[in-house]
């Protein structure tokens, strides 16, 4: 959790963003997630009654704190995503809760935000097509569930990319719209000339008024659960290909975080220590955004 203020105060002091340029969110309202999310599950989540089965499944431990951050998470994809359409560019210090499924937790994801973000714009008319670009390394089952009644592409779908692991979680895969499995060990080369290769093609299929990005960090070579081996610079090629494509098309563009989880702290070393490394991978999406965009 240490890693989200870590971000943005690395981000301010670099002077990537000001801090007049953050928005703080209020809870997303109850409504807006049931476009996603089922009664039943809402209701535990609410009264902090999950089961034992579910709590495991997340991978946190429930409490009132988790949910009101989970829902304040929400909201601030919600207001990204609308900044984004006007701005040509936003994003969320927070987000990319992929593995959040309509009845119940998963992977550390409470709620599905990029859906949930999706479908209130979708609701009021603001857009009718987006494009989920998902480059954690962990496939976004979640996202994928949700809108596999999009798949065959109606004029008003989302539709939903993963680039991931293949043999990593999710072990059981549901399909997105193109899915890219990619062998343990994937390094910049390989991994880089796949992107370029299918960034241009989804855009093209997909013809969306909106990309949402999901630029895990999971996928560097030192990260605790992620199996692929990208470089630094491998990582900032990827995030500035992807800013670099996607304001090229002319498309809006929103930035969410996704997974990042640094290697393991070593006996003595401060907690705080891990969570600045990972916000500074974490950063690199945000630093290539505004080498892109003009700051």
């Amino acid at each position: 959790m240490a890693k989200f203020s870590a971000l943005r105060d690395l981000l301010v002091a670099e002077g990537v963003i000001a801090p007049a340029d953050i928005v703080e969110p209020r809870e997303a309202d109850w409504a807006d997630l049931l476009l996603v999310h089922t009664p039943r599950y809402l209701d535990a989540l609410a009264a902090v009654a999950l089961a034992p089965t579910e709590e495991r499944r997340m991978g946190l431990p429930q409490s009132a704190a988790l949910v009101r951050r989970s829902r304040l998470a929400v909201q601030g994809t919600i207001n990204a995503m609308s900044m984004a359409l006007l701005d040509g560019v936003a994003g969320n210090l927070a987000g990319g809760t992929h593995h959040a499924m309509p009845d119940g937790p998963e992977g550390f994801c409470v709620l599905n935000d990029v859906a949930v973000g999706l479908r209130v714009l979708q609701r009021s008319g603001w857009i009718r097509r987006a494009l989920v670009l998902d480059l954690d390394v962990h496939q976004g089952n979640g996202t994928a569930t949700v809108f596999g009644g999009d798949r065959a592409w109606p004029a008003g779908g989302v539709y939903t990319v993963s680039v991931h692991g293949a043999n990593n979680f999710p072990f059981r895969k549901p399909p997105s719209t193109r899915d890219v499995g990619l062998a343990d060990g994937t390094g910049d080369e390989a991994y880089l000339g796949t992107l370029a290769t299918l960034l241009p093609n989804v855009l093209a299929d997909a013809d969306p008024d909106l990309v949402v990005y999901l630029g895990g960090v999971d996928v560097v070579a030192e990260d605790r659960f992620g199996r692929l081996s990208l470089s630094r610079d491998g990582l900032a090629a990827r995030d500035r290909m992807v800013c670099e494509t996607v304001r090229a098309a002319g498309v809006p563009l929103c930035l969410l975080l996704s997974g990042g989880y640094a290697a393991r702290r070593a006996p003595g070393q401060a907690p705080e220590t891990l969570a600045a490394a990972t916000a500074d991978l974490h950063a690199t999406m945000y630093r290539q955004a505004a080498a892109v965009y003009g700051g």
